[in-house]
């Protein structure tokens, strides 16, 4: 199968299979602030990633690329929305537009329709330094994400079966690229041990890309004629991922994503120690129900709510917001003893 079908495919399955929404985060809740002395004029949104400076703590995480017309027609929506919502949008793997370079204008749109905004490249773990900076060129991109995908690629029909040298790879593009370099996972969850790797690596931050979004098992299997259903249930969910890598390395940076469908799932996700959250599948289901305008209002309503929730927090500012008092429980909290993180931790903590 042509990569540009298959890519159409992925994109017609996203919306079919939906979200599993079982992220974790259901199993924190915010300490209520009965003195929160904040108006919500006071809320400053800004957030900072390797230099980078975000006008709210939400971007329109990697999607789509290579597809033709359709993923085109996606990417010019979402750059255009993100350009009137002044947030970061990342753009799907660009290996479509580095081996065919008819795909390059699926891509290279993200930037035409958004000159000034923030832009994000995207290239898998098996790149090279050269195709990293071939990436990079072609969007002037802001930041390179590089994606971990080891589940999806072995239950892909035609996937990767060889994973050796990654992180020797990533490493000599976060030596030797000019932008910062973000790797994240696509939807199974990060732990400690790997953000370890990646850390002593050289990346600017991490992208847990938690288990509870958008299930790339659940759509590769669609595509094969013997389906891995154990791979379907595999991962780390979103809030134990993020808690883990944050305790573990609370002066790096960590991003949110994988299953975030709301305000309070982005306030949440802050909280646990996320500098921004990255969106997907909410995203797209928006664009494809209401259109550019009802992808842009949903924006901004997300970025109203979240400035609501912080001022009932009593949290100014979004590093004043990762220091509220936030209780776990349930699974979640089971997964964290478990791997040695102490709740605590976060349920005592003071601004």
């Amino acid at each position: 199968m042509m990569r540009s079908e298959r890519k159409k495919q992925h994109i017609e399955h996203a919306l079919s299979t939906g979200q599993h929404a079982a992220t974790g985060l259901e199993d924190v809740s915010f300490v209520h602030v009965g003195l929160p002395d904040l108006a919500t004029a006071q809320i400053d949104t800004l957030t900072t990633i390797g230099g980078l400076t975000f006008g709210s703590p939400i971007f329109i995480n990697a999607m789509t690329g290579g597809g033709g017309e359709s993923t085109y027609e996606i990417n010019r929506s979402l750059s255009i929305a993100a350009k009137e919502t002044n947030i970061p949008v990342a753009v799907g793997s660009q290996m479509a537009a580095l081996k065919d370079r008819e795909e390059r204008r699926t891509y290279e749109i993200v930037r035409k329709v958004n000159p000034g905004g923030l832009v994000f490249a995207n290239l898998g773990s098996e790149a090279t330094l050269q195709q990293a900076r071939e990436a990079v060129n072609m969007l002037e991109a802001n930041m390179l994400q590089i994606h971990l995908n080891a589940i999806q690629e072995m239950v892909m029909p035609e996937g990767d079966r060889d994973f050796r040298g990654a992180i020797e790879r990533i490493e000599a593009i976060a030596e030797s690229i000019d932008v910062p370099v973000v790797v994240k996972e696509v939807g199974f969850g990060m732990s400690k041990e790997t953000a370890k790797k990646l850390f002593h690596a050289g990346v600017t931050a991490v992208d847990v890309g938690g288990f509870g979004g958008t299930n790339f098992s659940k759509i590769e299997n669609l595509r094969r004629q013997k389906a891995l259903r154990y791979f379907d249930h595999w991962g780390i969910p979103t809030a134990a991922s993020l808690a883990e890598v944050h305790t573990a390395f609370q002066d790096q940076t960590v991003l949110a994503s994988g299953g975030i469908q709301d305000a309070l799932d982005v306030t949440k996700s802050i909280a646990l120690g996320a500098s921004a959250a990255g969106l997907a599948g909410f995203f797209l289901k928006s664009l494809t129900r209401g259109g550019e305008s009802g992808l842009i209002t949903d924006i901004l309503d997300l970025q109203e709510d979240v400035k609501m929730m912080m001022t009932v927090l009593g949290a100014r500012t979004i590093q004043e917001l990762r220091q509220t008092p936030i209780v776990i429980s349930g699974e979640t909290s089971h997964w964290l003893k478990e791997r040695g993180v102490d709740t605590m931790y976060y349920s005592l903590r003071s601004r």
